[in-house]
């Protein structure tokens, strides 16, 4: 049984809801850790709808916040329960996806999913396995779960932008080239990577720029 996600949002600058951006936050934060960043980026996409979820369990590492699954070396918890926790997870994302492109009459065409972090690992594992794929993955500080999985269950194919810290020091900066690496073996055309210099484990300005730049081809906005 899915889990319900509270979520946060932020309105279209316009009024006019024509395209939507999901905000994954990561381990231990919650939705208003990355709705903030609907501010700058709505003056230039005055027509999107931002909604941020809060992942559905509490953190034990962080009790006031949340995570999508546990994380073994953080929280002490087994691989099996990390990964029973990822999968009712995505269960609970896909379900939240479902439900708000029909509540605002969106196309998944019409919407991006933007990860940080755990929430950049969500993202990279649901959007290529839905039926439709979404317009496109901004996917910042993560990396890609299960990659020897990913061409046997990919089903979709979207435009993705993976944007690292070369300082980051929770997710190392390899990350990114090995995801680059097999989406690509997996049939992705659309690969584009950022690295953000001097930056660690966060989102650096000129990284939202070259994401809110993507943002906008891929919605055609």
């Amino acid at each position: 049984m899915t889990r319900v996600l509270n979520a946060l949002r932020k309105e279209p600058v316009s009024g006019d809801t024509r395209s939507i951006v999901v905000f994954l936050h990561g381990y231990g934060a919650n939705g208003a850790d990355l709705l903030g960043l609907a501010d700058p980026l709505g003056e230039h996409l005055p027509d999107t709808l931002f909604i941020a979820p809060d992942a559905p369990e509490h953190c034990a590492g962080s009790p006031m916040g949340y995570q999508w699954f546990p994380i073994p070396w953080i929280d002490g918890s087994s691989e099996e329960e990390s990964r029973r926790g990822m999968l009712s997870a995505v269960d609970d994302l896909n379900a939240f996806l479902d439900a708000v492109m029909v509540d605002e009459d969106v196309l998944p065409e019409q919407v991006v999913l933007f990860g940080f972090s755990q929430g950049t690992m969500m993202s990279l594992h649901v959007a290529p396995r839905r039926d439709d794929p979404v317009a496109g993955v901004v996917a910042f500080s993560g990396r890609l779960l299960e990659p020897d999985l990913l061409e046997d269950e990919v089903t979709s194919r979207m435009p993705i932008l993976l944007v690292h810290g070369d300082q980051d020091d929770v997710v190392p900066v390899q990350a990114l080239p090995e995801a680059a690496e097999a989406l690509q073996s997996a049939g992705f055309k659309e690969v584009f990577a950022h690295i953000q210099k001097g930056t660690a484990h966060g989102i650096a300005p000129d990284g939202l720029s070259v994401a809110l730049a993507f943002m906008r081809d891929k919605l055609s906005l």
